[in-house]
């Protein structure tokens, strides 16, 4: 058997379909046409809906049923859907997408299933502080951990019960009171129903933050490419350019033939001078090394008058340092410290050498009394001596021993 149209489903299989669609495109990257495909299982599923007339306005959570209540989320899993749609009017997508979740929202709050928090703040549409985003942004993101933590509870708790009911199914008989947790599956399939509807409530609420900005930032775009408007170089024009360029140089060539000025003196000149005896170190020399500068032509050898022609002559800048001196001047600087070491080398021999250094150093004052100190140290020593024969160690205590 092949499979069934679209309008030949039921409202239940339509929507199981268009959600696994939705949980696949929540977890890994889907095909445009599956995208699409779940698009349109969910807007039949809003016909039906319709039609049957499950839901209405006068109508609170308490009065709508179990079975029913997972088709609040059907304009959620639409405007989720249609943002992943691929489009190059991509404003389009995102009011579309805007709309379903507002919907959602709007239904909830009918349903007295949305915070108060979250009423207040949409009441007051961006009189928000920042702390007060803070603070609702907080109390949303606990709202979802309460939701998952509510899902996952009710979860393994299935799976318990499952795993006690199939062990004791072929040996043991049901028991009064097994009835009770059978009958609780009504009662705990609508927690978790409404656990997902909170859970999803939180996700529609920044989802929609998202695309606002989304939005705003593609219509501030679009606005100032239709005031610029797009500037498209016409051939025509890179023409006209090059045959300006061209001329320019041409005429440049013709005046350097006439205005060709003479050869400067280089550092590499005047270092050959140097060392042939034809000039001095000390000599001023004004040729100086010039960093290579790179940017626009109109900007080179230019003393830049702002901020922006200064940025504009560093484009293409080198991203080492440049250097401060040529080779030749560093090697002038070099011979100049030689120089100096030599002299002062020079220096100090010459007065190693002088007869005034060795006289001073005779001639030096408080030598005489050094000497002086010298007679009376060996004094003094002879002294020491001659009392130290009189006294020999331990002469002292001899009256202290018993034979002294």
């Amino acid at each position: 058997m092949g499979e069934l149209k679209m309008e030949e489903m039921s409202l239940p299989v339509l929507f199981e379909q268009a959600r696994k669609i939705h949980q696949a495109a929540s977890e890994l990257s889907v095909v445009q046409e599956t995208v699409k495909k779940g698009c349109d299982l969910l807007r039949q599923c809003e016909d039906m809906i319709e039609k049957l007339g499950l839901f209405s306005s006068n109508e609170t959570k308490d009065d709508i049923s179990t079975t029913n209540l997972k088709y609040l989320l059907v304009p959620y899993y639409l405007g989720e859907l249609m943002e992943k749609i691929a489009q190059e009017d991509r404003i389009q997508i995102l009011m579309a997408s805007q709309a379903k979740l507002k919907e959602f929202v709007s239904f909830c709050e009918e349903m007295d299933l949305v915070p108060e928090d979250e009423i207040a703040a949409s009441a007051q549409s961006g009189g928000n502080s920042f702390a007060d985003q803070r603070a609702r942004k907080i109390a949303r993101f606990k709202r979802q951990k309460a939701a998952e933590s509510k899902l996952l509870e009710i979860k393994e708790r299935k799976e318990r019960r499952g795993r006690s009911t199939r062990a004791s199914a072929l040996s043991t008989p049901v028991e009064s009171g097994d009835e009770d947790l059978l009958d609780d599956d009504g009662e705990e399939e609508r927690e978790a129903w409404l656990a997902t509807i909170s859970l999803l409530l939180c996700k529609a609420f920044d989802l929609l933050e998202m695309l606002k900005k989304e939005e705003e930032m593609l219509s501030a775009i679009k606005e100032k490419q239709s005031q610029e408007g797009d500037i498209e170089i016409s051939q025509l024009t890179l023409d006209e350019r090059t045959k300006k360029a061209e001329t320019w140089h041409r005429n440049a060539a013709t005046r350097a033939r006439y205005t060709k000025p003479a050869p400067p003196i280089t550092c590499a000149t005047f270092a050959q001078d140097v060392i042939e005896g034809r000039a001095n170190v000390s000599q001023a020399h004004e040729h100086k090394h010039q960093p290579m500068i790179f940017g626009p032509t109109s900007l080179v050898a230019k003393n830049p008058t702002s901020e922006r022609e200064r940025m504009a002559a560093q484009v293409f800048q080198p991203h080492y340092r440049l250097p401060t001196m040529s080779i030749e001047e560093a090697g002038l600087k070099e011979m100049e410290i030689m120089n100096k070491w030599q002299e002062r080398n020079m220096q100090l021999m010459e007065e190693a050498n002088s007869s005034w250094y060795k006289d001073n150093r005779k001639s030096r004052p408080g030598e005489e009394d050094d000497d002086e100190d010298d007679d009376g140290a060996q004094e003094k020593a002879r002294a020491w001596d001659d009392w130290k024969d009189d006294n020999p160690r331990g002469a002292g205590n001899k009256k202290l021993t018993p034979c002294g």
